[in-house]
C-alpha cells in the first residue's frame, strides 16, 4: 500500500515541478516582452530625434516618410504593451489555478 502512495506523491511532485517550469518560461517571455517593449521605445525616441534634425535640414524625403515610420513603430508599441497586459494576465490566471502559491511566490 505505501507503494501507491509513493507513485501518487511522486506524480504529484512531477506534476508541479512541470507547472514551475511553466511558469519560469512565462516570466522569461515576459521579461523578452518587456524588452521588445524598451526596444521599440528607443526606437520612436531614435525616430522623433531626426524628425526633429529634419526640422533644420529640411529634406521633403524624411518629412514624407518619417511620421509612417513614426506611426507603425508606435502601433507596435501599443500592440506589445496590449499583448504584455494580456499575457501578464494569462500567466496569473495559470499562477492562481494551478495553487502555485504553496510552491514559490509570484515574481511578477
Amino acid at each position: 500500500m505505501m507503494f501507491v502512495y509513493d507513485i501518487i506523491s511522486l506524480n504529484i511532485k512531477t506534476t508541479v515541478m512541470e507547472k514551475m517550469q511553466e511558469l519560469q518560461l512565462m516570466d522569461k517571455i515576459l521579461r523578452e516582452l518587456e524588452d521588445l517593449n524598451n526596444s521599440q521605445t528607443a526606437v520612436l525616441k531614435k525616430i522623433a530625434q531626426i524628425e526633429a534634425d529634419n526640422i533644420n535640414l529640411g529634406v521633403s524625403l524624411l518629412d514624407e516618410r518619417l511620421p509612417n515610420v513614426h506611426e507603425e513603430v508606435d502601433t507596435g508599441m501599443q500592440i506589445v504593451s496590449t499583448l504584455i497586459t494580456e499575457f501578464k494576465e494569462h500567466r496569473d490566471e495559470f499562477y492562481t489555478k494551478n495553487n502555485l502559491a504553496s510552491v514559490e511566490s509570484p515574481t511578477n
